[in-house]
């Protein structure tokens, strides 16, 4: 994600805490948590950059944090979907707002950081007028003076085809099609891989992001015997297993090849349910992991 004028772009925990004593206490402090690869965080980057170009620093400080890059600081204020805003005043968290609504995200900072002083750039930035739409004026309508007559027209030898041929390289493979039928078969096998399957960002002992993390010691709490997949490893599946489950993001739990859903749905469901995936469980806690050699599906790395 790039980032605004306006918007200063956090890579690391050590200016993070800096951050957060340089601010001033009557200063509002809007965290955006975003990944790369969540289009939502887009559309928050957006309206974002609009809103931080209507404040002062003094009146509030908008930082992006890359909730995968530094998840410690994404778990502080628990992070567990993208785009998640944390308002910060004094220290403290004043609100959060999930998701990528406009209307919920000006009406929080409004509410901390009160209505922006209206200036040039700032109507500017709030109108966000379309561009000049240019308007021709239609001719003059035909009246059939000009139409030719074809009734009686009949094609010549000399007239091209009325399509044109295509020689047998130039028509449509069935190769694309037979590749998502055989991408399609090996993933409905990796979902069943093991009763309880987690495709993850990276391995339970080097998990390459926040979300994962959770997931893996949630499993782990519950003494729960899991296969997993490093979608990290394998872009074919990473990006298949998206349309697959109809289900954009990872970590996704899958329980007897049906899709249970992301960290915030594992919450969920463990909260619901307090018995939840205790059929898969060795019976200690916090003896889960990884299950035997062949339901552990992490893909090869490349050489």
């Amino acid at each position: 994600m790039s980032s605004s004028s306006s918007i200063e772009t956090i890579t690391s925990n050590e200016s993070f805490e800096h951050k957060l004593s340089d601010v001033p206490s009557h200063t509002l402090l809007v965290l955006n948590f975003f990944t790369d690869w969540a289009s939502p965080c887009k559309q928050m980057e957006s309206i974002l950059s609009d809103l931080a170009n209507m404040y002062t620093a003094t009146t509030a400080t908008f930082v992006n944090i890359n909730a995968e890059e530094l998840a410690d600081v994404a778990e502080r204020y628990n992070v567990s979907a993208v785009p998640y805003l944390v308002l910060l005043k004094d220290g403290k968290v004043a609100e959060t707002v999930s998701g990528s609504d406009a209307t919920n995200v000006r009406s929080a900072i409004e509410q901390h950081a009160g209505k922006p002083q209206t200036s040039t750039a700032a109507a500017a930035a709030a109108a966000k007028l379309p561009p000049e739409q240019k308007v021709e004026k239609p001719g003059p309508a035909n009246d059939g003076s000009n139409t030719k007559d074809l009734s009686s027209y009949a094609p010549t030898s000399s007239d091209p085809a009325t399509a044109p041929e295509m020689t047998a390289s130039q028509l449509p493979s069935t190769s694309t099609a037979s590749a998502k039928e055989e991408l399609q078969a090996r993933l409905k096998g990796l979902v069943s891989a093991a009763p309880v399957m987690l495709f993850m960002k990276g391995t339970p002992s080097v998990p390459q992001c926040g979300f994962s993390k959770q997931v893996v010691a949630l499993l782990r709490e519950r003494g729960v015997r899991y296969g997993f997949f490093n979608i990290l490893a394998d872009d074919e599946v990473r990006q298949g297993l998206k349309e697959y489950a109809q289900w954009p993001t990872f970590p996704q739990l899958w329980v007897d090849g049906d899709l249970v859903g992301g960290l915030d749905i594992v919450k969920d469901e463990i909260k619901a349910d307090p018995e939840f995936l205790k059929q898969y469980s060795v019976g200690k806690k916090n003896a889960g992991g990884p299950g035997s050699a062949e339901a552990e599906t992490q893909a090869p790395t490349a050489a």
